[in-house]
């Protein structure tokens, strides 16, 4: 199709008539108020023209302008060409300009549209028959129709472009000036991309496409602005927080009580802590996790939060300062006056008692933020990961291991502490970035080792770190001595497993899978410990 040649679009553009159709009527009837004011004339559809004409208000009917009623249960309103003419005919061009004439289309010089609730009614549960039926068509068809036609047309979506608007009709005597058009326009076409990108999430999952292969051809998804950023992950980068229609409990939709503006690190970090912390039932038994740069350089159990916090602070306390912590139960008084004997960037937990709240609030640059509740370690889902000129998707890691699932190798077995030790562990080690080693006993870890590029290292590190922690608790040796070493991949020979045996470990546990298991194996037994394969890898990087 050969690309038709338009007059240049005019800087400014007069509102004479506009078409108002929205799902949320928050200040609708202010809204239709102020345009009548200023001489603009109102179509409007079903629900949105009767509360306008019930304000007294002067508002033509949709039907009116098409010539056929609303049909189908309100499907078939606007999509005509009585509408999308309106909205699409290029003013200034003398044969769209006859077609107007000739087939009685009036322009639309603004459209005023919120799309029906469909993230909403997904979030809320809805079953299948009424997310579709939620899913607008004519909305995102006018939306589309007015945002190319940016040159004679202003599109809103939301509230604060109408005002936007009005204001620009005061200043310019009725008109709007192209740079204002052209800025609603993006909105527009993002707001209908997100809008369709939940669509295709939803409809995806419901055909049981997310985080399973076969993966379809396109990937869609959108989130909505939830904060912008002084910087990203340094200062000379822009950075901002967006959240996805039907978000899983988190800290990109937890309620901050108090504190300072969170940055994108500390965004990154809280997200990593209360992940993992999330692994530990709360019926269970309290637990903590300190989070520094995205690894864990404590978790802890306990009979309460505040022996949990006090064991997983043991673990490193030097790295735990201006850390992160995310709890796995309502915030008290005891724990938050523990917390606070330290700086502390973050604190997440998915309920805080009024006495903890009051604690902290001497603190006043400690950010505190409430989920409401903890996301589903199991729950099914996808991950994003950025690349140059694509991006990497994958299905969340749902691995969760009990002693069932253990494979022992060596000749001697684990004890019953020592399958418990092996089995926390790993759950946190799956938290760690690879590299990663984790030593633990008794429900607390030992030492953590993150991110080297040979196992080896990273073991050495884990058993440092035990080591220093003993010191500064002024214990006589390590904290690795009697633990469980968990590795989140297979060792490839065995030395890193006789690291962790040097440190103290009596008990492995490991992916197993190398094409040296039995040279591993054979070293385990050498040893006397005891050593179990999971059969599941749980990278991080």
């Amino acid at each position: 199709m050969a690309t038709p040649t338009f007059p240049a679009a005019p800087e400014l553009s007069p509102i004479r008539r506009a078409l108002i159709s929205v799902s949320d009527k928050t200040g609708l009837i202010e809204t239709a108020r102020a345009l009548i004011d200023m001489g603009v004339e109102i179509v409007s559809t079903g629900g949105t023209r009767a509360a306008i004409a019930a304000a007294g208000l002067p508002v033509a009917d949709v039907a009116d302008v098409t010539g056929y009623p609303e049909m189908m249960d309100g499907r078939v309103k606007t999509l005509h060409p009585a509408v999308h003419g309106a909205l699409l005919g290029v003013r200034a061009a003398p044969d769209h300009a006859a077609a107007m004439e000739t087939h009685g289309i009036v322009g639309i010089d603004l459209l005023y549209v919120n799309l029906y609730p469909f993230e909403a009614t997904v979030a809320g549960g809805g079953d299948f028959d009424t997310c579709v039926e939620n899913i607008d068509i004519g909305g995102p068809a006018m939306i589309r129709s007015a945002a190319k036609n940016h040159a004679y047309v202003a599109v809103c979506t939301a509230p604060e472009d109408v005002a936007e608007v009005l204001a620009s009709l005061k200043a310019n005597a009725g008109a709007t000036p192209l740079s204002l058009r052209r800025a609603l326009a993006a909105r527009a076409f993002a707001r209908t991309a997100a809008y369709d990108g939940a669509i295709a999430t939803w409809f995806a999952g419901q055909n049981g496409e997310v985080g399973n292969a076969p993966w379809p051809a396109r990937k869609a998804f959108g989130g909505q602005l939830r904060q912008t950023m002084r910087y990203g992950e340094n200062p000379h980068q822009a950075a901002a927080l967006y959240v996805f229609p039907s978000p899983r409990p988190g800290v990109a939709t937890a309620r901050q009580i108090q504190g300072k503006e969170l940055s994108y690190n500390n965004i990154n970090d809280t997200d990593a802590a209360v992940e993992l912390v999330a692994e530990f039932d709360p019926a269970a038994g309290a637990a903590v996790a300190i989070i520094k740069h995205a690894n864990p350089c404590g978790v802890a159990l306990g009979e309460d939060l505040k022996s949990a916090y006090l064991r997983a602070l043991e673990c490193d306390p030097v790295s735990a300062f201006g850390g992160i912590v995310a709890l796995n139960r309502r915030l008290d008084a005891a724990a938050a006056r523990e917390i606070v004997k330290i700086f502390t960037e973050v604190v997440i937990a998915p309920e805080a008692d009024d006495d903890a709240i009051a604690v902290f609030k001497r603190r006043k640059d400690l950010r505190l933020l409430l989920t409401g509740a903890l996301p589903d370690p199991a729950s099914t889902g996808e991950t994003f990961k950025s690349v140059a000129g694509g991006f990497l998707v994958q299905g969340r890691d749902d691995a969760r291991l009990t002693a069932a699932d253990l494979k022992i190798v060596t000749k001697r077995g684990p004890s019953v502490a020592e399958l418990r030790d092996m089995l926390f562990a790993f759950t946190v080690a799956k938290h760690v970035k690879s590299n990663a080693i984790v030593f633990a006993k008794d429900g607390q870890t030992a030492g953590v080792g993150a991110g080297q590029m040979n196992r080896r290292d990273s073991a050495r590190i884990a058993a440092q770190r035990a080591g220093e922690a003993a010191e500064t608790a002024g214990l006589p040796q390590s904290l690795a001595h009697g633990s469980a070493c968990a590795s989140d991949a297979f060792f490839p020979f065995a030395d890193g497993l006789l690291q962790a045996v040097e440190a103290g470990a009596t008990a492995v546990i490991q992916p197993g899978g190398s094409i040296r298991d039995d040279e591993v194996i054979a070293a385990a037994d050498a040893a006397g410990i005891a050593m179990a394969f999971t059969g599941v890898r749980v990278f991080r990087h």
